[in-house]
């Protein structure tokens, strides 16, 4: 299958070259790509794409009706609804929903939501995306829904692709998808579209969440899900999700969350409008123009340069802004953005406001820096960022140490004393914070004695973090401090056992899917050496140690069908027993708890091929329990 999808892409990547008239390879090792597929799947409906036109955009009729959601922007709102259900969240992406149709195990049609009955028949076009798989495992006559978007690069990407083609330039990533799959022409710039699915039509299943695991095998690009059990984890949700919606690489608007229980779906229906077990959290936007005064680069703790727009005042959801985020080069770059432009912002959800159209452009001349604003170092582009590698940047330097301070607690170390540090050469380093002493520190600027020990106390005291905060202080891309507690709550409870975790494991806790799993185990490898140095200069952890004695100690647990009491009660036994309850069953799975008799989920036979120990609820509580087996 590996294979299959690579020449797929490969097909698709030069087709889409070919006709923008910038071909990389000779017409004859395209051939022999082809060749390739048609010898390991001559049915491969890539093999078929033709063209760069449609001769129609024909009425399909959806099997089930494609709804809309119910929503809210109250997060009281939004726990009424939950009540004392679980319930799984994703985010909600800003783009154009669609419907996939497979037959065994084939792509037979692709088409857009359209009016929620009948939809837009754009097979054609959904064989160029990315994230659409031509082939699956399955055999069944299934439907996969899911959500068309475009991604901050494919967007710089994509605009550079029309201009040179003498189409007019996109405006937006908002608009631009649905621009794309209602033209009759130009289909192979559909390329440039992501997909992500988030559900599954035609396959019984007893949990939302085991629609991801089953996609994900399937080979499609998932949205990440987390689980909700409580109101912190719906605040949690929501905090992160207002991050992405400063920071993400795709736009969303919101959150969507749904009752985890595939039973409840049944029972409570559907109205005329939405389904009764899904609702959308979404916030409220509002935008407004103003005028662009300067554009300034801010350099980031990986180099990357940041720019951000200086605007006249303005008021906007109940706040005077005075500046934006313009999200990155490629986005100053696409709209040409300079000093006196007219442009439109948005505000959401009280995250910082951001650029989102050039209303009017001033006769003001377009320029990016070509040197650190920092360090004076040259700078490189490199797609839709512009970086500097320099490591001893001090803007670099003095973020990666105040996202440290910040994360592991060292109160009184502000980020203007600690500038101030830098600049006197005192700290160029995290481990450098811990040989401070007071004759140092009574050389900065209002330092005395009494506030130098206070600062020496904190730093001291530093040295004693729990394993979580420990691991979010680290600045692992992707390690945000609930994702750290899931990897350390999901059995890698010590500082061993994370440096020896792998990407294929961590797949295996809720909420990694497998791109954030190979992000995050990678970048904290490159952590190690900070994590020695850290440990020799004195750092402890307080580590959850599962207790060997316990009967279920070290022993990973996937759950799957009807219990006879609540999910999260069980998991919590299976805790206090010293196991780790996980979310999908794999190779590093030790027991799949299920009260199924026969092989009907996708986990029981997954478990099965993989000869994992299958066990009853009743069976593990007896172990939990101390009962003969």
């Amino acid at each position: 299958m590996n294979k299959i999808k690579l020449l797929e892409d490969q097909i698709k990547y030069h087709k889409a070259l070919y006709y923008r008239g910038e071909p990389e390879i000779s017409d004859i090792a395209y051939d022999k790509i082809e060749d390739e597929l048609r010898e390991i799947d001559p049915d491969n409906p890539v093999l078929n794409l033709v063209g760069s036109t449609i001769s129609s955009l024909e009425k399909v009729k959806h099997d089930k009706k494609m709804l809309s959601l119910g929503k809210t922007y109250k997060i009281d709102e939004l726990i009424n609804w939950a009540k004392d259900y679980e319930v799984l969240g994703i985010y909600k992406v800003d783009g154009v929903s669609c419907s996939l149709i497979y037959e065994n195990g084939k792509l037979v049609i692709g088409k857009t939501r359209g009016d929620g009955t009948f939809g837009e028949n754009i097979t054609q076009k959904v064989q160029w995306m990315k994230g659409v798989p031509s082939s699956i495992q399955d055999k069944e006559r299934i439907e996969i829904r899911g959500e068309m978007y475009c991604d901050e690069e494919s967007f710089f990407k994509l605009s550079e692709a029309m201009i040179s083609q003498g189409l007019e330039k996109p405006t937006s990533q908002r608009n631009i998808v649905a621009g794309l799959v209602g033209r009759k022409e130009n289909i192979n710039l559909c390329s440039f579209i992501n997909f992500k699915a988030f559900d599954v039509l035609g396959i019984d299943f007893d949990k939302e969440e085991q629609k991801y695991h089953h996609l994900q095998e399937q080979g499609f690009d998932i949205l990440e899900y987390e689980i909700m059990k409580s109101k912190k984890d719906f605040e949690a949700s929501i905090e992160d999700a207002k991050d992405f919606m400063a920071n993400g690489d795709y736009l969303i608007d919101g959150l969507v969350f749904v009752y985890n229980d595939i039973k409840l779906h049944h029972e409570l229906g559907e109205t005329a409008h939405h389904p009764r077990y899904k609702m959308a959290f979404k916030f409220p936007g509002e935008t407004v123009q103003t005028i662009l005064k300067s554009i300034t680069w801010q350099v980031s703790r990986n180099g990357i340069l940041t720019p951000v727009g200086e605007v006249e005042p303005v008021s906007i959801s109940g706040a005077v802004v005075s500046r934006v985020t313009l999200h990155n080069f490629g986005m100053v770059k696409q709209h040409n953005l300079k000093a006196g432009d007219k442009i439109e912002i948005i505000r959401s959800g009280e995250v910082i406001p951001k650029f989102l159209q050039t209303i009017k452009e001033s006769e003001n001349d377009f320029s990016v820096p070509t040197h650190c604003p920092s360090c004076d170092a040259p700078v490189k582009q490199v797609d839709i960022r512009i970086i500097c590698d320099n490591p001893a940047c001090p803007a670099q330097v003095k973020e990666v140490i105040l996202n440290f301070i910040q994360k592991i607690g060292i109160d009184d170390l502000s980020s203007k004393r600690l500038e101030e540090m830098i600049r006197r050469k005192l700290v160029t380093k995290i481990e450098d914070l811990y040989n401070l002493n007071i004759d140092k520190l009574i050389e900065l600027d209002k330092v005395k004695e009494k506030l130098a020990t206070k600062l020496l106390t904190s730093i001291e005291k530093s040295k004693k973090a729990d394993l979580i905060t420990f691991l979010s202080a680290l600045g692992i891309t992707g390690g945000a401090y609930n994702k750290c507690e899931k990897v350390v709550e999901g059995g890698f409870d010590s500082i061993e056992k994370l440096l020896a975790m792998t990407a294929e494991q961590l797949q295996g806790l809720e909420g990694f899917a497998e791109k954030s799993a190979t992000t995050f185990v990678n970048s904290l490898q490159e952590k190690k050496d900070l994590i020695k140095n850290l440990q020799e200069i004195g750092f402890t952890f307080e580590v959850i140690e599962n207790d060997t004695g316990s009967s279920l100690a070290g022993i990973k647990i996937c759950i799957t069908g009807s219990l006879s009491r609540k999910r999260s009660e069980i998991e919590k036994d299976i805790k206090a027993a010293g196991g780790t309850p996980v979310s999908s069953v794999s190779k590093n799975t030790d027991i799949l708890l299920t009260n199924e008799t026969e092989a009907k989920s996708s986990k029981y036979k997954k478990a099965l091929e993989l000869g994992i120990t299958i066990k009853t609820e009743d069976e593990v509580m007896g172990m939990i329990n101390g009962q003969k087996e």
